[in-house]
């Protein structure tokens, strides 16, 4: 199935673009919306209707405009459209090797099976289904790294196999259901970027007893007591407290610039002994649950001390399951865990609260959704036996970057072995 390009013409003063897909199929661009039809013939008005229904639908607003802002969304795909962004995740040696083996080792799930990959990137993921057997692999892909995807596809001899499909998925049309679908929409957090919910809701193409790769994932979230990290944080804000910076006194603004820098989320990894509770987990069963499940994202917990100190916030990441017919396939976050480009994420509590070995802290993380493409995260957090509370509100957002390592991803080291 060649991709011929027919034309190229103006129309309303946007690109319009129309390329031969098969003998029975053409697939139309408007914009960043993109549709693959079939036709008994490509001549007179059966191609006209078609066409003018497709501009129609662009100018509607899809579920992903309705979500998130403009600004946001030029800036989200403007960051994938880069290969120098893609080379980061595809060197992610824990991410791409987990899904190629899920995705090669479950070949029975794959060969001779109709293929959709969300947010498709490079096309890596496509690559690996076709290795798989997979007949046909719908490629979709809304940043301008598609003309990438198509490129590699194209050097490959796999156009008969991959149809690189640029748009989101919210907006763009298949012609058929598909057995598998495939993705990577995890974002720090697991939920940052909200992509997560285009995943799910791909699956208006998907058979009755189609199946998902990734299957369900679970959140994991740990008191800790880092000390250095709480101080580290807050010193961040001693520069606002200078009297006389170049003559002008800056104290006024370090309150502000404390909760601004006490909104952020830290990225980095961290020794597994900090922790002073086994985890509590969330899950998300990508199977049965639906877009507005993520709007709002509410994880109660109850943690028992297994030391004593202060606890100076929660430590979090993820896991995820591919459910294969012949494997389950994990990829982790975990700490014990090699490290992936996604590290692990720590949210302070704005003050430490003290809790003695076999006390338990209470309380719960809610995630808001917002059109940033992110969260709000609420944290409420209580020490039962002394009824001492604490709390923070994060943006998600903003994280703050702290790693000062070498990326271990790119070695497949693991970032620590010790027990909890």
């Amino acid at each position: 199935m060649s991709q011929e390009a027919l034309f190229q013409e103006k129309r309303n003063g946007e690109d319009t673009e129309c390329c031969r897909v098969g003998k029975e199929s053409v697939l139309i661009t408007l914009g960043y919306s993109s549709a693959l039809l079939k036709f008994e013939s490509h001549a007179g008005n059966s191609f006209s209707n078609t066409l003018k229904r497709c501009w129609n639908k662009k100018k509607e607003y899809s579920v992903f405009s309705q979500r998130t802002e403009e600004a946001s969304a030029a800036q989200y795909f403007q960051f994938y459209g880069c290969i120098s962004q893609q080379q980061n995740m595809m060197q992610d040696f824990v991410r791409t090797a987990t899904y190629h083996r899920a995705i090669l080792q479950n070949h029975v799930d794959f060969r001779d099976k109709i293929v959709l990959d969300v947010g498709c990137g490079s096309g890596i993921l496509s690559f690996f289904a076709v290795q798989a057997g997979a007949k046909r692999v719908y490629a979709v892909e809304a940043s301008s790294v598609a003309q990438y995807a198509e490129m590699l596809v194209k050097n490959n001899h796999l156009s008969d196999k991959i149809i690189v499909l640029p748009g989101k998925i919210e907006e763009v049309s298949l012609p058929e259901a598909v057995d598998v679908i495939i993705s990577e929409p995890i974002g720090y957090m697991l939920f940052n970027e909200r992509m997560l919910e285009s995943y799910l809701h791909s699956k208006k193409w998907l058979k009755t007893n189609g199946m998902m790769f990734p299957t369900f994932s679970d959140i994991h979230l740990a008191p800790f007591s880092d000390e250095q990290l709480y101080v580290e944080h807050y010193s961040r804000a001693n520069f606002w407290y200078q009297q006389c910076f170049y003559g002008v006194n800056l104290s006024s603004l370090r309150g502000a610039a404390v909760d601004e820098y006490f909104r952020q989320p830290i990225v980095d990894t961290f020794d597994v002994r900090i922790l002073m509770a086994r985890s509590v987990k969330y899950t998300v069963n990508f199977m049965d649950a639906e877009e507005a499940d993520l709007h709002r994202v509410e994880i109660p917990f109850v943690f028992q001390m297994v030391q004593s100190g202060l606890i100076h916030g929660l430590a979090f990441w993820f896991d995820v399951a591919f459910v294969g017919s012949l494997v389950t396939v994990w990829l982790s976050t975990a700490p014990t865990e090699p490290l992936t480009h996604w590290y692990q994420v720590r949210c302070l509590l704005q003050t430490p609260l003290f809790a003695k070995e076999g006390e338990t802290l209470s309380g719960k993380v809610l995630f808001v959704a917002n059109k940033r493409q992110s969260y709000d995260i609420q944290i409420t957090a209580l020490v039962n036996q002394t009824g001492f509370r604490s709390g923070n509100i994060l943006d998600l957002k903003n994280p703050f970057f702290r790693f000062r390592i070498i990326p271990s991803f790119l070695r497949g080291e693991k970032a620590s072995t010790f027990p909890l």
